[in-house]
């Protein structure tokens, strides 16, 4: 009998340490494709549009762009309703192209510019944007975090009075805009 006592309760605390696992992961994957309090993705979006050439005007700094110029993002859509990426970059001191490839889903609906996107597997990140000309022209798009900020244009250079607009969008919804590197093409 005392055997069963003791093997009851490790029983159960190997369930629970198992649902408590399960549930910090499931929330550290779900809160990775967040978007920072307080800022929205546009709504009347339209994926069909958005595909296509994308180039990087600017970014905050993070490790997996670091270095990298020419940078831009190419998108398709999927037989699954999502979206492939294939973002590349060139860095000049090694002197070759770097290319990641992923694909992304909407968070909310297809017709809000909130998605989630995977470079790595089951990990996803927010992509969530926050201003986009109604030509599909320019947009401002951040990450799950105030870290992560990028302006991209059509084209690979970008109008300074558009360029401006953005940045103190960017500004006012509280990312710091005097870190922004401006990319070479």
């Amino acid at each position: 009998m005392e055997g069963m006592t003791v093997s009851v309760p490790r029983r159960m605390s190997t369930l629970v340490l198992g649902a408590v696992t399960f549930c910090l992961v499931t929330l550290l994957l779900t809160g990775c494709a967040g978007i920072p309090d307080g800022v929205e993705a546009v709504k009347g979006f339209d994926v069909n549009r958005y595909l296509g050439t994308w180039y990087e005007i600017a970014r905050l700094d993070h490790p997996f762009e670091r270095g990298l110029s020419k940078v831009r993002a190419e998108y398709t859509l999927r037989e699954d309703g999502g979206v492939n990426v294939i973002n590349m970059g060139f860095d000049r001191r090694k002197k070759e192209w770097k290319t990641a490839t992923g694909k992304a889903y909407f968070v909310e609906g297809p017709n809000v510019g909130r998605l989630k996107v995977s470079f790595f597997g089951p990990f996803y990140g927010g992509y969530n944007i926050l201003e986009l000309d109604s030509n599909y022209s320019h947009a401002l798009v951040c990450g799950p975090s105030r870290k992560y900020l990028w302006i991209l244009a059509r084209k690979p250079e970008m109008e300074e009075n558009a360029k401006a607009v953005l940045v103190e969008k960017a500004r006012s919804l509280g990312f710091d805009t005097s870190e922004l590197i401006f990319v070479e093409h």
